[in-house]
């Protein structure tokens, strides 16, 4: 399966200077000893804009920084995050995720509706494990220069280890977008709809995407962590009704890929 490996070829790739930086791991110099960062990449395939039917190799980095105990389960879709509370079966702090540009070039499908450029989105999260092997996540996030709306996810997981060391987890997720988001990227002004030839549309805030997903992860040390993922979501509300959904691409969206993470500073049992 060449995608995989490519994708895993990169990962590793992105953890090599990462994995030489031994002394990092056991005293980095003005490093708090209970503080830990994860760092690591993604390699996936995915749509190539949302609502695409067409999908292209991306890589995207994984970055989590924290103090304490780290959290039991970690999702791929969990946005970079620093967390600012612990306690008991409680965590929450802040999250910022990149947003890649959008450009006009990218498909012949987006030719008329302009580009949109790359950005951020910057807000919270707060995650719950009610009962062991579940864990409940919640995040808020306003957008930075790509768009100025806010976007909010929930998931749910269930996770397993079938042995020491490997892990299987899998659950449902739900999408809410405003309307500022989803205009941005699903909405087609009369200017734009005489460029390209797609129906005026003007989507309104409300429920975005709903999915499920899967994944296996394998702690090959206690610092050191693969694995690979599958996502299925499907547009929903006026992302789905998008004359560019409709016309040129589909609700239906998958991703597949590899996963790569190093953890530096505090890692509870973990050799120097």
């Amino acid at each position: 399966m060449p995608f995989f490996r490519r994708a895993a070829c990169a990962a590793c790739v992105f953890l090599l200077p990462f994995a030489g930086a031994s002394a990092l791991a056991q005293e980095p110099t003005g490093w708090s000893k209970d503080w830990y960062l994860t760092l690591g990449g993604m390699g996936f395939q995915a749509p190539r804009y949302q609502g695409d039917d067409q999908r292209r190799l991306t890589f995207s980095p994984v970055i989590a920084l924290g103090r304490g105990q780290r959290p039991v389960f970690v999702s791929r879709n969990d946005s970079p995050s620093v967390m600012l509370l612990g306690a008991g079966g409680f965590h929450a702090g802040l999250v910022g995720r990149f947003v890649p540009s959008q450009r006009e070039s990218r498909s012949d499908d987006l030719k008329g509706l302009g580009s949109v450029k790359w950005g951020l989105e910057a807000g919270g999260f707060a995650e719950l494990y009610p009962v062991e092997g579940i864990r409940v996540r919640g995040e808020v996030r306003q957008g930075v220069r790509a768009h100025h709306g806010v976007v909010a996810d929930l998931a749910l997981d269930g996770y397993s280890d079938l042995v020491p060391g490997l892990q299987v987890s899998g659950g449902p997720r739900i999408t809410w977008a405003s309307k500022d988001y989803k205009s941005t990227y699903f909405g087609v002004s009369d200017s734009q709809s005489q460029a390209s030839g797609l129906a005026p549309f003007d989507p309104q805030s409300g429920l975005h995407a709903m999915g499920v997903g899967a994944a296996i992860s394998w702690k090959s040390t206690d610092r050191l962590t693969i694995g690979s993922f599958a996502e299925y979501r499907r547009l929903m509300g006026d992302a789905a009704d998008s004359s560019l959904v409709r016309e040129r691409g589909s609700r239906n969206q998958v991703m597949v890929g590899v996963t790569a993470t190093y953890t530096f500073g505090y890692v509870p049992g973990a050799r120097p």
